[in-house]
């Protein structure tokens, strides 16, 4: 197996609106991440994957952009970004960044002259229909596909008299990659960032690139505002792959740098290979959320403490099926939780009774398989989601989209209720640094809300205590870097060992002389269990006193390592 840096790395993703505030303004910052590079280097990371920091009027965290090659003033200046390459690659650790490629801002300038002049150049950067009528005359969205933030794919623009496309937020205009022009603007600002000294790039929201060019009416099921939400659409359609043909050949080619899609929209391992295929694909390695709901709650607006119950063995069929699907032909991204999803503990762990043991657990069960890993700030501490008490805490296009459509069946405690399980906002809370005033991440309320639980969980608080989340996973990342690690958990084989288990979740790495058993409990309870009785030495346990022979406490996890001679 060819060898590569991007193989052997352990991402680390950082949002920089909330991660540390260096100036006081209650806004995290890009020098609050150079502030940090020592603890992150202490961590044991070696790749940064840095959220968007660019020009934008932040509707939706960034992510909505008014210029890709200027930076937010809120997060600092060119010059801070080149510091922050500077300082990151002393300490040897790489960046990558957020590359936007399916939408602007509705204040860019190019969509400002696009609603202005229709027949600018400018206006086919963009997906524009005439609108339909109703019988009383008022304009109607040309399809009735949904959005991904549950309102109209379209949104009616009075200045120019037609309908433009959007599948997220409506001052998120989406761009037309079936205009050759357009797509030389934004192969052109990736690579200016490539020449800047970044070391790539995750490419969010890549499988929506191209659209069905028929623009019909979705024949799916409907909602009650007449919406069908149709992710074919446009998902993974043919045209994107010739875009991405395209983009590698006139960016990508012949630089050493990651890329990584983020692939929605149901994509398969198979459709995956289209986007990471080794030899053929324009991306390392691609990102899904197959594995992220396991837990049978996902859509469910109202549950009982019965529903709450993690499907160990979808789990592991999960990850099997991609593994399988992808096999030799292209490199597995592997991940917990990022800044569109509950906090890991919450979703999968007991943050109340076990929340040392079961935090610590999934980090075991993450670290050590087959695929680079990513974890996101505070997910080393643990952090849970929110304890929010006023939906007006959630500060969220999202979420206050889904409120207005939820209102009619939902009282107000139970979004709430929701929200707090289900809402992206959970992991965009400020970092908990320390148990002094806000988290110790701003000297000044922050923008963001702070969870109640920071004086109990936090860096500091964890930093002395070699069985915390954060010391434990510290020692996972050593234990994956290490020499012996690099040739098991980066470059061996993997194998499940009882998938059809209903609470344990082990696996085995292998080379020709070396295996690795890694065997994690998902249960509050103690699970007996099974393994050869020459598994070599224990090298990892989360709990700090000896355990049992042939079982495992509540969310234990431990690692044992056999070499040929041992």
């Amino acid at each position: 197996m060819e060898k590569t840096w991007w193989k052997e790395a352990v991402g680390y993703q950082i949002l920089p609106k909330t991660f540390y505030d260096s100036n006081h303004d209650g806004i995290g910052d890009l020098c609050g991440i150079i502030a940090k590079l020592d603890y992150l280097k202490a961590l044991g990371v070696t790749l940064l994957w840095i959220g968007p920091f660019y020009a934008s009027p932040m509707d939706d965290n960034g992510y909505d952009v008014s210029d890709f090659l200027d930076v937010n003033p809120m997060f600092g200046t060119l010059a801070d970004v080149r510091e922050l390459i500077t300082q990151a690659h002393r300490r040897g650790l790489r960046i990558i960044l957020d590359l936007i490629l399916n939408h602007t801002s509705d204040e860019h300038p190019w969509f400002i002259e696009a609603r202005a002049h229709p027949d600018s150049p400018e206006h086919a950067f963009y997906i524009w229909k005439d609108p339909r009528y109703d019988a009383a005359g008022r304009p109607q969205p040309p399809t009735n596909w949904a959005s991904f933030f549950a309102d109209s794919a379209w949104a009616y623009d009075e200045q120019a008299g037609q309908y433009y496309m959007k599948i997220f937020s409506r001052k998120m205009p989406d761009l037309n990659w079936a205009n050759p022009i357009l797509r030389q603007r934004m192969e052109a600002v990736a690579r200016q960032w490539l020449d800047m000294g970044i070391d790539g790039f995750r490419v969010d929201a890549v499988a929506h690139l191209a659209r069905d060019p028929e623009f019909q009416d979705s024949e799916l099921p409907v909602n009650a505002q007449g919406l069908a939400a149709d992710w074919s659409k446009f998902s993974n359609l043919p045209a994107l792959f010739d875009y991405l043909r395209e983009f590698k050949q006139t960016v990508l080619a012949g630089r050493d740098c990651l890329t990584i899609g983020e692939v929605g929209g149901g994509a398969s391992p198979q459709m995956a290979l289209n986007y990471a295929d080794k030899e053929t694909g324009a991306f390392n390695m691609v990102f899904t959320f197959d594995h992220c709901w396991c837990n049978g709650l996902e859509g469910k607006e109202i549950i009982t403490e019965a529903d709450r119950h993690v499907d160990v063995r979808q789990l592991k069929q999960v990850f099997a099926r991609w593994y399988d699907g992808l096999g030799e032909r292209a490199w597995p991204a592997v991940y917990w939780m990022n800044h569109d999803l509950p906090r890991v503990v919450s979703q999968y762990g007991d943050p109340i009774r076990y929340h040392r043991e079961s935090a610590s657990m999934l980090e075991a069960a993450l670290l050590l398989m087959k695929g680079t890993p990513f974890l996101y700030n505070g997910e080393e501490i643990g952090m849970t989601n929110v304890d929010y008490s006023s939906l007006e805490d959630f500060h969220d296009v999202w979420v206050a989209n889904y409120v207005i459509e939820a209102r009619s069946r939902l009282s107000e405690e139970q979004i709430l209720e929701y929200e707090r399980r289900t809402s992206r906002v959970n992991a965009r809370t400020p970092m908990q640094w320390s148990a002094e005033a806000y988290a110790g991440f701003s000297t000044v309320e922050p923008a963001e809300k702070v969870i109640g639980n920071y004086q109990e969980i936090n860096v500091a608080a964890q930093q002395a205590d070699p069985y915390s989340v954060l010391n434990l996973t510290r020692r996972l990342i050593q234990l994956r870097l290490s020499e012996v690690g690099k040739r098991l958990f980066v470059y061996g084989g993997m194998e499940w060992i009882e998938p059809e288990h209903p609470d344990l979740f082990m696996y085995r790495r292998f080379t020709a002389t070396e295996e690795a058993w890694v065997v994690c409990n998902f249960r509050g309870e103690t699970i007996p269990f099974s393994l050869p009785e020459e598994r070599g030495e224990c090298v990892f346990d989360n709990y700090s006193d000896p355990g049992f022979a042939g079982a495992l406490r509540p969310y234990e996890a431990r690692v044992w390592l056999r070499r040929e001679d041992s």
